[in-house]
């Protein structure tokens, strides 16, 4: 199986079936895909799981270019760009190895995450995920379930070590 099948099945564990938390800022989701992120794809009707995996793989795996990381790094960088957004994914991954922290994935980047040991660096992020997480506003609400997410993927990552 292809790693982006094994990471997309594991963000669709994470983000469940249809969703609407009104406390949410993202609204109505389904897949993990937000009426508030993409009213394009809601607009022509309720997204479908072939839709969400395509959105995935465009919006986040190829924009953090998971492709070009070692497989567990890859793994965590995308279900942080789900969640967190890819900017603030590569910055994770960025201040987890060491290289300068500009949210831009390039050479060095991926230079750097080959040579990390990879499971510092899996816990280095998972650590970064946390820290922001507790300084949101919705974290006393969603807290338990973001640090859920965050140690299931930490380990799921490190079986691809």
């Amino acid at each position: 199986m292809a790693l982006f099948e094994i990471a997309f099945a594991l963000v669709l564990d994470h983000e469940g079936g249809y969703v609407h938390d009104k406390n949410d800022p993202g609204g109505e989701t389904i897949y993990g895909i937000s009426r508030t992120h993409h009213p394009e794809v809601w607009a022509k009707g309720t997204p479908t799981e072939q839709q969400a995996k395509a959105i995935y793989k465009r919006d986040y795996w190829n924009a953090c270019r998971c492709d070009d990381l070692p497989p567990a790094i890859a793994i965590m960088v995308f279900d942080s760009a789900v969640n967190q957004g890819p900017t603030q994914a590569i910055r994770f991954l960025q201040r987890a190895i060491k290289v300068k922290d500009d949210g831009i994935i390039g050479p060095n980047t991926i230079k750097a995450a080959k040579h990390s040991n990879t499971l510092l660096a899996l816990v280095a992020i998972a650590s970064l995920r946390i820290k922001h997480y507790t300084a949101l506003s919705t974290w006393q609400r969603y807290g338990m379930g973001w640090s859920k997410r965050v140690f299931l993927t930490t380990i799921t990552a490190a079986n691809y070590t």
